[in-house]
C-alpha cells in the first residue's frame, strides 16, 4: 500500500476464508492480502486516521497497520465471537461488542490499548453504534432490546421493540435523526431521536427515542442496516439475497439489489450516496449503482464468504490539532 493512498478511497473486505483484502474500490484491484489466522472476519473498521484497520473473530480483536500484511497488535480479555467494532471520531478510544454480552471502551493512545470500561448486557451483543455525539452507545443483542449507555455520564436506558426475536444490527443517521435496527425476522424499525436540550448546570440527559414505525423490509434473517452519509437512504441486508435500500423522507423502497440463492452480509455507501458496496456469501463483494440496480464493480479473490466489509471515502483531516475530526459513520 502507497503512502498516498491515505488520501484515496479505500475498501476493505473479510471472509470465512481467514484473509482480508485491501482494495483500490474504483478498479476492483486487490493491493494487500493480509491474513487473518484462526477465526473467520465479523467486522472490519478503518481508523479515522486511515492508517490502521480492526478486525474481529472468534475470540480476537486485531489492529492491523495498513502498510502490513500481519496484526501488530492482539487485543487481550476478550471471548466468543467478537461481532462489532468502531472508533470514537478523532480514534481516542475504540468499542467492541461481542457474544459474551460485553461492550468494552478501548483506550486507543497508548501503544498497547487497554479496555478501560465495560457494559454488560447480560445477552450475546451482535451490534454497537456511536451516536453523532461522540459519548453514548447503542448496543443491540439476543434478548431482542438495545441498551442506550452513556459512556461519560454511566448511564443507560432500555428499548424492546419486539419480544421472542433477536436484533441483528443498529444505526443512526449522521445527522442524529433517526435510529434503526433490524432482528432476525426481517422486521426493521424506526425511531426518531432527540437531543435533551435542558440547562447547562442540570443532570446530563440521555438521547431521547421515540419509535416511528417498523418496516417489514425482508421475508428472512436481517442482518443490516446501515444510514447513508447524506442521511437519506437506508439500506437493509438479509439471509434473502437482498439489499434494500429505502427513503428516509418516506420509507418507501427505493431499490432492491438482489443476487440469486446467497445471503447479503454487509454493505457500505459511498461519500456521495449514489453507490453502495455488499458483501455476500457467493465469495464475491460488489459496488452498485443504486439507480439503475446494476453490479459496476466485483472484487474476486476470496474463497469463502464475504462477511465484513468497511469503506473510507474521505482524506485524513489537514489539521492535526482538530480533534472534531471528520465525524464518524455508522459502520461496523
Amino acid at each position: 500500500m502507497t503512502g498516498d493512498l491515505i488520501n484515496e478511497p479505500i475498501l476493505v473486505t473479510g471472509s470465512y476464508d481467514h484473509t482480508i483484502r485491501v482494495w483500490h474500490p474504483y478498479t476492483s484491484q486487490c493491493i494487500r492480502n493480509m491474513q487473518h489466522v484462526d477465526s473467520q472476519v465479523n467486522a472490519l473498521e478503518i481508523s479515522p486516521k486511515r492508517n490502521m484497520l480492526v478486525a474481529c473473530g472468534y475470540q480476537h480483536i486485531r489492529l492491523y497497520d495498513l502498510n502490513s500484511n500481519y496484526p501488530n497488535v492482539n487485543f487481550e480479555g476478550v471471548t466468543k465471537n467478537v461481532t462489532s467494532v468502531g472508533f470514537q471520531e478523532d480514534g481516542k478510544w475504540m468499542f467492541t461488542g461481542g457474544e459474551d454480552g460485553k461492550v468494552r471502551i478501548w483506550d486507543m493512545n497508548s501503544p498497547s490499548p487497554a479496555c478501560k470500561r465495560i457494559f454488560d448486557c447480560q445477552s450475546p451483543v451482535y451490534a454497537v453504534c456511536l451516536l453523532p455525539n461522540q459519548v453514548e452507545l447503542l448496543m443491540a443483542h439476543q434478548g431482542g432490546g438495545i441498551y442506550l449507555w452513556d459512556v461519560k455520564s454511566d448511564q443507560h436506558d432500555h428499548l424492546l421493540p419486539e419480544v421472542e426475536c433477536s436484533i441483528l444490527d443498529v444505526a443512526v443517521s449522521p445527522n442524529g435523526m433517526y435510529m434503526a435496527a433490524i432482528n432476525n425476522k426481517g422486521s426493521c424499525f424506526i425511531w426518531t431521536l432527540t437531543s435533551w436540550s435542558g440547562l447547562s448546570d442540570q443532570e446530563t440527559q440521555l438521547t431521547r427515542s421515540e419509535a416511528k414505525l417498523k418496516i417489514q423490509a425482508h421475508d428472512k434473517y436481517g442482518l443490516r442496516c446501515k444510514f447513508s452519509p447524506d442521511s437519506n437512504y437506508l439500506v437493509t441486508c438479509s439471509g434473502d439475497g437482498t439489499a434494500r435500500v429505502y427513503r428516509t423522507d418516506t420509507w418507501t423502497l427505493h431499490a432492491e439489489l438482489r443476487i440469486e440463492r446467497y445471503w447479503m452480509w454487509d454493505a457500505a455507501f459511498n461519500n456521495d450516496s449514489k453507490y453502495l458496496f455488499t458483501a455476500s456469501s457467493d465469495s464475491l463483494a460488489r459496488l452498485w449503482r443504486i439507480d439503475t440496480k446494476t453490479v459496476e464493480r466485483e472484487y474476486t479473490g476470496h474463497l469463502k464468504a464475504v462477511t465484513a466489509l468497511a469503506f473510507r471515502d474521505e482524506p485524513v483531516p489537514i489539521s492535526t490539532t482538530d480533534v472534531t475530526g471528520t465525524g464518524l459513520s455508522s459502520t461496523h
